[in-house]
């Protein structure tokens, strides 16, 4: 649905392949539209403060995933320059 919505043919594609296709657009709308691949402002000595502030955070249980905060960590490393 979401491969659909992004202007994405998925006529003969499987399930799989229309979530590729989904994650591809995404990616494309990203940096079409010059959002950064890294946030330049984080520390790597703040990954760990970071991570537990937003598993408190409210929003945090309306997530579509379920995560640990070694997820989270994670998350925040692909995005810290200096990780």
């Amino acid at each position: 649905e979401v491969a659909v919505a992004m202007g994405v043919d998925t006529a003969g594609m499987s399930a799989d392949e229309a979530a590729d296709a989904a994650i591809a657009a995404v990616k494309q709308l990203s940096a079409d539209v010059n959002i950064p691949h890294v946030c330049e402002a984080m520390r790597a000595d703040e990954i760990e403060v970071l991570a537990k502030d937003a598993m408190a955070d409210a929003c945090f249980p309306g997530n579509p995933r379920e995560a640990t905060l070694d997820d989270v960590i994670e998350l925040f490393k692909k995005i810290c320059p200096d990780a």
